[in-house]
Parts: C-alpha cells; structure tokens; sequence
C-alpha cells in the first residue's frame, strides 16, 4: 500500500472506531475535538511509523495480582503496552495522550509506571526487556498551527522538530518503592481520604512550564467547587469579595470551551435531522 493509501485506511479505521464509541457512550466530540483527535492518529503514523510497522505484540495487558495494601486490603495493578522485538532487543512502549515537554521534565511519574510493566513482563512472564519508552501523542502548538496553515513546508519543519519519543530507563531497585505507593493510594481511596494539595503547591508554576498548578489543574476539576486549597488560592489572588469569588467559583472556560461542550453533548441525530430538513425546505 502507498503512503496515502495507508492514510486513508488510518481515517476509515479512525471514523469506525468514533462511531462506535459514540453510539456506545452517548456522547459526540465537537468537530474541532475529532480533527484533534485524528490529527493525534495520524501525525503518530508519520512521525513513528517505523516503529509502528514492527510492533509484534500490540495492546498486551500485564497484570501484577494479589498484592495487598498496609491496611490488609487485597488490589492488583493493570496497564496495557506495545511490544517490539527486532535484531535481538526487545522495547516496551506504553502510549499516552500527554504532552511531550510534560513528559521529559516529570520522568519520574512515567518511570514508576514502567518499571511495574518490565518487572511483570520480565519476572513474572520471563521475557527480555532491554529498553521502555513513552510515545506521547498530544501535538505541540507549533506543529497544530503548522497543520492549519496548509504551509507543506512550515508543516515539515515543525513535524521534524516534534520528539514524541521519550526514552525513559526501567529500574529495578524502585519496584517495591513504587508498589507501596499504589498500596498507599488505594487505601486513601477506600478511606475517602480526598486531600487537596497545599495552597504553595497551587501557586508553583509546574516543572518544564509557565503554567500554575492552579491554572492546569484546578481548573479542569469539578471538585474546585468545594475545595478549600483552590479558594485560599483565589483569595491569595486578591479575590477580596463574594462577587469576586463567584468569577473563580464559576469559571466553565472562555466562549470557545462553553461551545465545544455544548456542541459536544448534542444529539448527533437530531442535528443530522435539522440539517436534511433545512435542505428540503
């Protein structure tokens, strides 16, 4: 197949798979919403499409069972990799629809993923593993602006500087450390224990960004409703008043969000119904 046959086959595959989450879910995604999520299919395919040609063990669900938290609750703990075997090495890869740059500056998160998939893959299953990796997929604004601007050339330029390949080293001697850690989580979780983070957390720009804690993460929590770090933040900003507040407290987004959600949660075919009545008339 060519280049461009593959592509269109990548879009079909692409459009069977949305329609069937769609009816199965209820929910639709915005026009803007697929293309981006199509975009993220794609350009994976151009970008890393030598890698994604000698993948021989696709979506492969580890499981590391009967664990037990330090409160005697019983959990296991599951993900789903990639697999390549080629010229005698074996690489996992585990895909995320995260951002590059967030990647590279919180390694350490990723890294204790990873090592929990190479301890199943290589002590519980037996196999060899000799490298682990992230793919993230989310493109970088440049190379967003590039796809818009029909620019082949301006195009090119961002997709080579784009780096979605993050090599990220497994270390053994971390496993039981990182196993804890879930224990630990799960207990909280089953103990209701909700904590918010700190009010200096909130104000720290996040490692590798320009970007508060508040700004990337609060925002996009329904719980900032009622959460004591998120209104202390607010006041810390001079929110001295309850209308001032209320600004904070009720943030949905910019007009742009507000429309996409909307847009997102229509009827699909109630829009198709309106739109072939209008071409009727």
């Amino acid at each position: 197949m060519t280049d461009k046959e593959i592509e269109k086959r990548i879009e079909e595959y692409f459009n069977e798979n949305y329609e069937l989450l769609r009816l199965e879910g209820g929910h639709a995604l915005t026009y803007e919403g697929r293309q981006n999520a199509f975009n993220q299919v794609l350009y994976y395919w151009k970008k890393l499409n030598s890698i994604a040609k000698k993948v021989t063990d696709t979506e492969v669900k580890l499981t590391l069972p009967e664990q037990e938290t330090p409160k005697g609750r019983k959990f296991s703990i599951e993900g789903i990799v990639d697999i390549v075997r080629e010229d005698d090495e074996t690489w996992m890869y585990d895909i995320k629809t995260h951002d590059p740059d967030y990647v590279k500056t919180h390694k350490e998160l990723y890294e204790k993923q990873l090592n929990i998939y190479s301890h199943i893959w290589q002590n519980l299953r037996k196999n060899e593993l000799d490298h682990t990796a992230i793919i993230a997929t989310t493109l970088p604004a440049p190379l967003r602006t590039a796809i818009q601007s029909g620019d082949d050339k301006h195009l090119e330029s961002e997709l080579l500087k784009w780096e979605p390949l993050i090599d990220i080293p497994f270390k053994e001697e971390h496993i039981k450390e990182t196993i804890n850690d879930f224990a630990c989580v799960v207990d909280k979780i089953e103990d209701s224990e909700f904590s918010p983070p700190p009010l200096k957390t909130l104000e720290e720009k996040m490692e590798g960004t320009n970007i508060r804690f508040a700004t990337r993460v609060c925002r996009n929590c329904d719980a900032r409703f009622s959460c004591s770090s998120f209104r202390e933040y607010v006041h810390s900003m001079g929110a001295k008043s309850h209308s001032h507040f209320n600004k904070y407290f009720e943030d949905l987004g910019d007009e742009v969000d507000q429309e996409e959600w909307k847009g997102a949660n229509l009827d699909v075919d109630i829009i198709e119904d309106i739109v072939k009545n209008l071409a009727e008339e």
